[in-house]
């Protein structure tokens, strides 16, 4: 049964329609869990002050990283930019982002950092560092060796 907030969630793309799916009980956190790898997910990150406008300078960028109740680092992800607007203005600096795939956000993680998509909203869900750990184990190689036929 949905929640009435989950009902007013109008979603904007496929990943939020299956997040909507597993809040309707109509499709497993697993299976959503599992297809989430190649959905491509927004990574609010740090501004770079540059003289010129949405120019980074940098090759690395600085993720946003909250701590949670109990004080444990979360990685902080959403389904879609419109939807980190609102989490982030209490964020100064954390006005940018990288819309990338769930499979390159997992391979460059290294290891078992918790992730929370959408939070704030009442239709998202927080993968806890064992579970991200499973999702990295089971991604396919990055670059596949190719072998001549």
């Amino acid at each position: 049964m949905q929640t009435p907030a989950a009902m007013n969630f109008v979603p904007h793309n496929a990943l939020e329609e299956q997040l909507v799916a597993v809040h309707a009980g109509t499709l497993s956190p697993e299976l959503f869990a599992a297809q989430l790898a190649e959905q491509q997910l927004f990574m609010p990150v740090r501004d770079e002050k540059t003289p010129i406008q949405g120019f980074q300078r940098s090759t690395q960028a600085e993720p946003l990283i909250v701590e949670d109740e109990g004080g444990e680092r979360v990685l902080v992800v959403f389904s879609s930019p419109e939807r980190a607007k609102p989490f982030v203005e209490h964020f100064p600096g954390f006005s940018g982002g990288i819309l990338t795939e769930f499979s390159w956000l997992l391979r460059r993680l290294g290891g078992g950092v918790p992730i929370s998509l959408n939070p704030g909203w009442d239709v998202g869900m927080d993968f806890d560092a064992d579970m991200i750990g499973q999702l990295i184990a089971r991604l396919p190689p990055e670059y596949p060796e190719t072998q001549a036929p």
